[in-house]
């Protein structure tokens, strides 16, 4: 979980900042080429992320409630590269660039924490799309 890593005070300041929103089965969170805004985390229910290849959607990864994604959104400016998905009824939190933003102005320790959160998740999927597909990795 992205603030696991909190303590109680803590993840008060990070409540304030969070949005919740419902999304119903099959409902489109986010699509390809869309701005990319914010990070999700999977309160309830479940999110599909898949690629269109030759017009039809291929699921890359399915997010199961404490799993997040949209992490790159907050840390580059680059469009969405992929279609996320409510794959059930679901309810998902939302932190907005906007808010890491300015968690990094006010409480620098906190938004690195938070920060290396999301470094240690996106070391963990480079790691296994190395393992998936035979790449070795010189880093």
């Amino acid at each position: 979980m992205l603030f696991e890593t909190l303590n109680k005070r803590e993840f008060s300041t990070i409540d304030a900042m969070l949005h919740e929103r419902d999304y119903v089965k099959d409902e489109l969170i986010f699509d390809v080429g869309e701005d990319s805004q914010a990070i999700y985390i999977v309160l309830s229910g479940a999110v599909s992320v898949s690629r269109r290849s030759s017009g039809v959607e291929e699921e890359i990864v399915r997010f199961q409630p404490g799993g997040f994604f949209g992490e790159l959104a907050l840390l580059d400016n680059a469009p969405r590269s992929a279609v996320a998905r409510a794959a059930e009824d679901c309810k998902l939190v939302v932190m907005f660039r906007a808010d890491l933003a300015a968690l990094a102005e006010t409480h620098v320790v906190l938004s690195n924490k938070v920060l290396l959160q999301m470094a240690r998740h996106l070391a963990h999927i480079v790691r296994q799309t190395a393992m998936r597909t035979g790449t070795t990795l010189h880093l």
